[in-house]
């Protein structure tokens, strides 16, 4: 039996994820993107027809779903909290050594480069981030940290960690990222000490 051919959807969708990593919105052009993706212009606009903008928001969820997967698979496995915390952003630093440095956060470098004209991509952006920051304060909550302090605590996690990754990332060293890590998953593992009687 072989294996099925990504659609031409999943084709343009695959293209705009790399680029997004790799070169940000504004990095890449519509012909490039079509050319990853070897597919005709008249096709993306049959998928997408918002165009390169509704491909993003498209890239955008898929990527946030992806990561909030991972995430539950992570935390509904055998580890505990911290230590599926340290998986997940332990993958984030493999996922930028293994591409030298050069495939980033998708969600932060277009948020970097998206201005108040880009409402669709700017809301794409904040459900993504609201999702990351929900998904660890529950986790958070179901270790024992009080709700008030995961929720804070999620933002902080999510905040430090996108800060780090983008400076390991023009580094070229993921040193900024264990750093992060290792003083967040502290941080983290204190709260549930305090927490707990």
């Amino acid at each position: 039996m072989s294996a099925e051919l990504p659609s031409t959807r999943d084709r343009l969708l695959a293209a705009m994820v790399d680029a997004l990593q790799r070169r940000g919105l504004h990095g890449v052009g519509l012909n490039e993107l079509l050319q990853a993706a070897q597919a005709p212009k008249g096709v993306l606009y049959h998928h997408f027809p918002g165009g390169k903008t509704e491909l993003a928001v498209a890239a955008i969820d898929q990527v946030v779903a992806r990561i909030d997967s991972s995430l539950q698979r992570l935390l509904d496995g055998p580890a505990r909290p911290i230590e599926a915390l340290r998986q997940w952003l332990g993958h984030a630093s493999q996922q930028l050594q293994r591409s030298g440095f050069e495939r980033g956060c998708p969600l932060a470098a277009v948020a970097l480069e998206s201005t108040p004209d880009d409402v669709a991509i700017r809301a794409a952006l904040a459900r993504g981030f609201a999702m990351l920051r929900q998904r660890l304060a529950q986790v958070l909550a179901r270790a024992g940290v009080a709700e008030a302090r995961a929720t804070g605590l999620a933002a902080l996690v999510v905040s430090a960690y996108e800060g780090a990754l983008m400076q390991a990332r023009v580094a070229g060293d993921d040193s900024p990222l264990q750093a992060t890590t290792d003083t967040l998953l502290a941080i983290v593992a204190g709260e549930i000490g305090a927490s707990r009687p």
